[in-house]
């Protein structure tokens, strides 16, 4: 057994996020990472990055980050980009954000892409996944009381589909935990292609 390998014998697996969505969701098909170790990366957008790029590109340089540090296991890393056409909306911050993002997405389809990574032994598979939204019109109401949940602080687009915002969703397109934060079905794919033992037990 390497130093990068668990009790059980397989490799170790890192999650390079602070997401607890993202670590939910991994339980919900019975990954459990070992380590979860958060990249602390510079997320502004490139000027002229249309979403798709931008999330990819996000996603491989946090799991590089961590590659560094955890060298021969598995990194696994994503980020999360809702967007209007061209336009990356951002994870809001504050109300006047979160405003700005929900009467934009109010009545209209927009795109969420999530970019996944994955590195082992130095090289880096990514991909993405897009899922199309449709928002129903919100009232002032509406948005008022949303806003005042609160449930908008850090979420991409203002707004959390796994929440109360799941009422505004006329429409979905796509991979459901996609939205939510990490495309399962190709999560899963992307870790048994690369040789990790998806099925196998988690460490205690």
């Amino acid at each position: 057994m390497t130093n990068s390998d668990t009790p059980l014998g397989r490799p170790l697996l890192v999650l390079a996020s602070a997401s607890p969505r993202r670590l939910d969701l991994l339980a919900q098909v019975g990954i459990v990472p070992d380590v979860v170790a958060p990249a602390d990366l510079d997320e502004t957008p490139g000027a002229t990055e249309l979403p798709r790029v931008y999330a990819e590109r996000l996603a491989e340089e946090k799991a590089a980050t961590l590659a560094a540090k955890h060298k021969d296991a598995f990194i696994l890393a994503a980020d999360t980009v809702v967007a209007c056409g061209r336009r990356i909306l951002p994870k809001a911050e504050t109300e006047e954000q979160a405003r700005t993002c929900l009467k934009l997405l109010s009545g209209r389809a927009h795109r969420v892409y999530t970019g996944i990574s994955l590195f082992k032994d130095g090289k880096p598979k990514t991909k993405s996944v897009m899922t199309r939204v449709q928002f129903a019109r919100l009232s002032d109401a509406e948005l008022n009381a949303y806003v005042e949940c609160g449930e908008w602080q850090g979420k991409a687009g203002g707004y959390a589909i796994q929440g109360h915002a799941a009422a505004f969703i006329r429409g979905l397109n796509g991979s459901y935990s996609n939205v939510v934060g990490l495309p399962l079905h190709e999560t899963v794919n992307l870790l048994k292609g690369s040789g990790f033992p998806v099925y196998q037990a988690p460490t205690s």
